[in-house]
């Protein structure tokens, strides 16, 4: 079965392997499919699930699966993007978001309710006080905890600098950052996972192989590549391929015990279409941290490219 790490100062006991709601979506699969794949979850251990308005219809997928099934899920959604046109400065339209994503749940409350990339103010501009990251949606979640509407606020941020400042204030319980710590883009590094650990925020980490890029060994892509590759990153992947081969651990188990190695991390996200796809992760999950010497060789692999280079696509585009 798998481990539970704390959710940071919520106090909540999350499983290390996470769903991610995504990919039970429309966007990732069929309701047939998603239902058996978050029932078959429960089964092996995963008690978290992180959704959100903005991946599809994830809410009233989920909630339609746990009307019909008896578990103790903790379940997690955001503020952000849907209904459209979304007015993130209307605290009217705010509150409605949240009483629409309750609705879609079948729930009277959430366990943690998040502000959806409130780091990205050229998406949605959040704030009326940016010095103080202050606004209509902070009145919201603080309402909606004082109704028992969310037991806990989050913040679920694409950034590794921008939203180091929005967690450093203090006001929220739980941080998911995506896309910036795992096997080679490790910015979370360097000020967002001190800053939550001094806050004794639970983190989240969303996307460990970065939106498909760390799945699989993309060898064309690598040995003849494109424009956007740099020479630095091509050099870099190469020598993570050999890696993986000498270890004989693939790409994907590499990329979720990594991230969990490090002990500041509660819980990593996986989005997965197939139950196939999460025993899978699951069982990488349940064979533990990496050891040490393994973890050094990637730190050296990853110090290749320590920033990411100019004009490299946020989504690789391996494969394409």
């Amino acid at each position: 079965m798998l481990k539970k790490r704390k959710l940071g100062r919520s106090g909540l006991e999350v499983s290390e392997l996470a769903l991610g709601g995504l990919f039970i979506s429309s966007y990732g699969t069929d309701r047939a499919s998603a239902d058996a794949v978050i029932r078959r979850a429960w089964e092996l251990g995963v008690n978290y699930i992180d959704i959100a308005p903005g991946y599809m219809d994830s809410e009233s997928v989920l909630g339609d699966t746990l009307s019909k099934l008896d578990a103790g899920f903790i379940i997690s959604t955001k503020i952000g993007y849907k209904p459209e046109p979304f007015k993130p400065q209307d605290i009217d339209f705010l509150r409605k978001a949240v009483k629409t994503s309750l609705s879609n749940l079948k729930r009277e409350n959430v366990d943690i309710l998040m502000i959806h990339e409130p780091d990205r103010p050229e998406t949605m501009d959040w704030w009326t006080d940016k010095g103080n990251y202050e606004g209509p949606v902070m009145d919201v979640l603080r309402e909606a905890r004082d109704q028992y509407k969310a037991r806990f606020v989050g913040l679920g941020g694409t950034t590794a600098y921008e939203i180091t400042h929005i967690a450093a204030t203090g006001k929220f319980d739980v941080l998911l950052t995506a896309f910036q710590y795992s096997l080679l883009w490790r910015e979370a590094e360097h000020s967002l996972l001190p800053t939550a650990l001094n806050r004794d925020m639970g983190v989240v980490c969303g996307s460990p192989m970065q939106q498909g890029a760390l799945a699989k060994m993309y060898e064309r892509d690598v040995n003849f590549p494109a424009r956007w590759l740099s020479p630095p990153r091509q050099k870099q992947f190469k020598r993570l391929y050999g890696f993986a081969r000498d270890c004989g651990i693939d790409l994907p188990e590499l990329s979720l015990r990594f991230v969990l190695s490090n002990p500041s991390v509660s819980t990593v996200l996986t989005g997965v279409r197939t139950i196939a796809e999460l025993e899978s992760n699951v069982a990488a999950v349940e064979r533990g941290p990496l050891p040490e010497n393994m973890l050094e060789e990637l730190s050296a692999i990853a110090d290749l490219v320590p920033f990411r280079p100019y004009q490299e696509p946020l989504g690789l585009p391996f494969g394409t």
